[in-house]
């Protein structure tokens, strides 16, 4: 027995003695021609890729991003693969006309700034002609991002709880009515959708404005949900086939024609009580025809989509190609309400690509009395997390209601992340009022703004530097 573990011993030991000499000789060896195998294996790549032919070297590849992109060969392999409308998450990758080339004018001389101890109200009234209109502390909101369709539960109660925390609204999106995600929220906006369970009483009633949806800045039209991607509680609250894709309408049931909306509204605002009536639109070229049908059916408070905007899943070709910038959505808007006489009446809720405090300042200044917020307090609700997924998972796993990985989220921190981003841009806002010497977010203007490009003046009617 003695012997046996005298042998065992001795074999561990001449098991590391050997390694431990194989290592000192490889890293002699290394350390002796280093340079040299890291000059031939240099060569060896350099010659492949300067003496290869050209369709049988690498560089083809590099040659070939230079004109189409690398998502751009990506969607086209996703298109080879599965032979259908690839659904391409969190809006366009193109950048379009945005907020860049303006500038606002600081007070210093002529005019003095604020001093820091000034409080700024940010108050907004959403809906102002409504008998229950919305009043928010602020004037950012949490746009729609579904339930199901897109988010999971745990982060559509973590967006409610950060909303309320800070006195914001929080916007439905277009899935299913969720009872805890209310049960969370302070002020709550309803999305009305094409769906079948899209026009939900219960939603309604507890709802503190009513948002109909007929398209966002990255889809509009009709859609298919596929049950495989959505299954468990979100299929049962929408009452669809769990075993075939359920169709949803590309326009708003009962709606055959644009006289149909003053009804349709009318009808609504009953079953509201009150509560503000509001219409989320893709902006497009023809926005001023959709504005005037809007102004007749009487919807107190108009969402533009701009291009920019996101969503779960939305195919390239509408993130891409279809709508029109926010920045010209906000200020075309804005420019025919008050070519109508009806701008006090209306209000104007600004999105698409908002991530900076500065950006929802220029719009706010521009004309819109609120800014909806999506992929930032998206990104805001994994901070912290997410070492839960990465690297072998997006960040978005964390959140997206068919991920494996959602149950990770934790719905506290996620919560007070999102409560500090919007208390973070608010506050960023407040300085800026400040700096421009006005003592309210009321005293806003376009005079406040300069413009760095003869587009830019043009477009919004402010003076170019």
């Amino acid at each position: 027995m003695e012997n046996t573990l005298v042998l065992v011993l001795f074999s561990v030991f001449m098991s590391i003695f050997g390694f431990a000499f194989l290592g000192l000789i490889i890293f002699w060896l290394g350390k002796r021609y280093f340079r040299t195998i890291v000059q031939r294996l240099f060569s060896l790549v350099l010659g492949r890729l300067f003496e290869d032919d050209y369709s049988e070297n690498l560089m083809e590849l590099w040659s070939a991003t230079q004109r189409t992109s690398i998502i751009n060969i990506l969607e086209i392999s996703q298109r080879a693969q599965f032979g259908k409308i690839i659904k391409r998450p969190l809006g366009s990758p193109r950048k379009f006309p945005h907020y860049d080339n303006l500038l606002f004018v600081p007070a210093q001389m002529a005019r003095l700034p604020i001093e820091i101890t000034e409080n700024i109200p940010m108050k907004v009234t959403l809906g102002p002609k409504a008998n229950k209109p919305l009043i928010l502390e602020m004037p950012l909101i949490i746009s729609g991002m579904a339930y199901g369709e897109a988010l999971s539960e745990e982060a559509r109660i973590a967006l409610a709880r950060g909303a309320k925390q800070v006195g914001t609204a929080l916007n439905s999106g277009e899935g299913p009515f969720l009872a805890e995600e209310r049960q969370e929220a302070g002020k709550y906006i309803w999305q009305v959708s094409r769906s079948p369970y899209g026009r939900n009483p219960q939603a309604i009633a507890q709802a503190d404005m009513i948002e109909v949806q007929m398209g966002q800045g990255s889809r509009v039209g009709g859609q298919v949900i596929d049950p495989k991607s959505v299954q468990g509680k979100a299929l049962k609250l929408m009452g669809i086939s769990p075993d075939q894709p359920t169709v949803l309408s590309a326009g708003i049931p009962g709606i055959k024609n644009p006289w149909d909306w003053p009804r349709y509204v009318a009808d609504l605002r009953k079953q509201a009580g009150g509560k503000p009536i509001g219409l989320k639109i893709m902006s497009g070229g023809r926005l001023e025809t959709d504005l005037a049908v809007a102004i007749e059916a009487g919807f107190d408070v108009i969402a533009l989509g701009g291009a920019q905007g996101g969503s779960a899943g939305s195919s390239p070709t509408l993130s891409d190609d279809f709508g029109l910038p926010s920045i010209v959505a906000l200020i075309r808007a804005h420019r025919y309400l008050v070519e109508q006489g009806v701008r006090k009446e209306i209000s104007l809720i600004a999105s698409g690509g908002y991530a900076t405090p500065g950006e929802c300042l220029k719009a706010l200044a521009l004309g819109a009395d609120a800014v909806y917020l999506g992929t930032a307090p998206l990104f805001a609700l994994v901070h912290g997390q997410i070492g839960k997924v990465l690297p072998w998972e997006p960040l978005t796993q964390l959140v997206w209601y068919d991920s494996k990985y959602k149950d990770r989220l934790d719905i506290d921190k996620a919560a007070q992340s999102v409560a500090n981003l919007l208390q973070s841009f608010t506050e960023e806002m407040q300085e800026g009022i400040r700096a421009l010497g006005k003592k309210s977010l009321l005293e806003l203007g376009p005079n406040d703004l300069v413009a760095l490009d003869d587009w830019t003046a043009e477009l919004t009617g402010v003076k170019k530097i």
